[in-house]
């Protein structure tokens, strides 16, 4: 599968790993062929050709995977786009080309997209990423901005994503949420009720061994590890969970009582949120599946274990597990919600909000946990807590 560059060279590369060093660096880069006949080359970080030769293999498979899914295999955040749309507008209105509503776009990119999406990739956008926008957009504003208002928005935004669509950067067949144009949307998040997570977790522990092939099953295996974390921290799906290494994982006391605290580097800054007990449990289960040199959770927070928490017993990991859960929906009969509403890993977020609400868990605390704003919280919650405290109010 590798080739050295100073070996024997050969007129196919295809399928193949060609590892190699810069003169001015003694770490190994990696580069080869993808199915789209173009190459692609990226530094393994590694002086060790073994260590290199892993890390070569796993960067050759999380490409492939997001060719396949028509992803972009470069990473631009959306505020070089936005900058670069930005120069766009301006020399439009220089030479007297543009719309007098082009006017509008130069303040709205400034002061409100590239401050909050910036940092951002464009596929990295979520629904619940555009959700959250609108809800700190307002609290930016101090009102409810106008009808009009939000269409000058939505227009710069567009055209945000347009440019990474003609560049190559989005592909054509993958949809980006857009901002609201309309009034206040006003509807619940699909989450799920006790009931229907308690039969979620019950059937997992059967449904993760039943894969079709070996790779199914060990997808299904961290899958429900993956959701369980979710579930049990309120954490957001991808961005934040998927990057936590073990060492991020510490033990909190409070006199004798001990909780797990994980720290977490999200889109409002890092922060720590506090672990529900039963992820504990999870977790060792995790350790022993991976087939770790350690027993327990315990001793991994101990060695400040320097390794990724979700992957596979080899260390590689599956570039997405959104396909895997959609199955573990479809199979347990809970893909829809009551409103006929799909689900997805980011509804069990929405359960935990739900969920820590109705124990009585103030918004303000709820809000530092889930690394969100009061004003979000309010904005999507707020009808469910009057629901909730019925029996204090009736009181």
């Amino acid at each position: 599968m590798f080739l050295n560059e100073n070996g024997p060279k050969k007129p196919d590369r295809s399928g193949l790993i060609t590892l190699y060093k810069r003169p001015a660096s003694n770490r190994w880069q990696c580069r080869f062929k993808l199915s789209t006949g173009s190459w692609h080359a990226a530094s393994t970080n590694h002086i060790n050709i073994d260590e290199a030769k892993h890390q070569a293999g796993i960067i050759h498979a999380t490409v492939q995977a997001k060719v396949a899914a028509g992803l972009s295999v470069t990473q631009i955040s959306f505020a070089q786009l936005a900058r670069e749309e930005l120069e766009n507008i301006k020399q439009a209105i220089r030479v007297h080309k543009a719309k007098r509503t082009y006017g509008n776009y130069p303040a709205i990119i400034d002061r409100y997209l590239i401050p909050f999406f910036g940092r951002y990739a464009i596929t990295d956008i979520t629904q619940e990423l555009v959700d959250d926008f609108e809800a700190w957009r307002e609290s930016q504003m101090g009102r409810k901005p106008a009808a009009s208002t939000k269409r000058y928005h939505l227009s710069a935004y567009r055209r945000i994503i347009n440019l990474a669509q003609a560049k190559g950067l989005l592909n054509n067949t993958r949809s980006v949420p857009m901002l609201s144009a309309t009034g206040d949307k006003g509807q619940a998040r699909p989450a799920f009720t006790d009931q229907e997570i308690a039969h979620l977790v019950n059937f997992m522990k059967s449904w993760e061994q039943q894969g079709y092939r070996p790779q199914n099953t060990l997808m299904r295996r961290l899958l429900r590890v993956y959701v369980e974390f979710l579930l049990y921290t309120g954490i957001r799906q991808g961005t934040e969970s998927w990057p936590i290494r073990w060492r991020h994982l510490q033990w909190h006391y409070i006199g004798e009582e001990r909780y797990l605290r994980i720290w977490v580097s999200g889109k409002t800054g890092p922060r720590y949120l506090i672990a529900k007990h039963t992820l504990i449990t999870s977790l060792d289960r995790l350790i022993a599946w991976q087939g770790m040199a350690y027993p327990n959770l315990n001793a991994v927070i101990e060695a400040r274990l320097d390794r990724r928490i979700f992957v596979f017993p080899d260390g590689t990991y599956p570039y997405s597990l959104d396909g895997t859960f959609a199955n573990l929906l479809r199979d347990c009969h809970l893909l829809k919600d009551s409103a006929g509403k799909n689900r997805t890993l980011y509804s069990l977020r929405h359960t935990y909000a739900t969920q820590a609400l109705a124990e009585g868990i103030d918004i303000h605390t709820l809000a530092r946990q889930m690394g969100t704003s009061v004003g979000m919280i309010e904005r999507h919650y707020s009808k469910l807590t009057a629901m909730m405290a019925a029996h204090k109010l009736a009181g």
